[in-house]
């Protein structure tokens, strides 16, 4: 491992924490400049294909769906690891699943299902999309059954 400060290989590890999914972090100190940063170490387990409405194929992007729940997140006390965290589990079930394909809806049902745990008003946006509300009945509606818990 480099150090991302000034490029030399040979480090310490100072402390080392594991996750939930399967995930290390680190953290290390260089013996050259004695600056201290972190790695993360996740097992590049084989994530399926995530098959499209339109029935296109594309691979898993972890990136995209982080973006797209930031999205919905914008402007909330949404802490980033949080989001890091959801991205993580349903991650980890994909994987899980054990499968070769797997329908977005899927992937955008864990989705919703975790923000409604972590912020009722970032599930209203992203359900506005996802579940396609296109109109403010449909809005209110969703609105409502979460109000009642449901």
């Amino acid at each position: 491992m480099r150090c991302p400060f000034c490029g030399h290989d040979q480090n310490r590890v100072v402390d080392t924490i594991h996750d939930r999914q399967g995930g290390i972090r680190r953290r290390r100190q260089c013996l050259a400049c004695g600056r201290r940063f972190s790695t993360y170490e996740r097992p590049l387990l084989a994530t399926p294909l995530i098959v499209k409405q339109d029935g296109t194929r594309e691979e898993f992007n972890r990136e995209k769906l982080i973006r797209g729940i930031r999205i919905a997140c914008a402007k909330r006390p949404v802490p980033a690891e949080s989001i890091e965290r959801l991205v993580g589990e349903v991650e980890s079930k994909l994987q899980g699943l054990g499968k070769a394909e797997v329908s977005s809806r899927v992937v955008g049902d864990m989705v919703i299902e975790g923000l409604k745990q972590l912020d009722q008003i970032a599930y209203i946006r992203y359900a506005i999309v996802y579940l396609g509300l296109d109109d403010l009945r449909a809005i209110r509606s969703e609105i409502d059954r979460l109000l009642e818990g449901g």
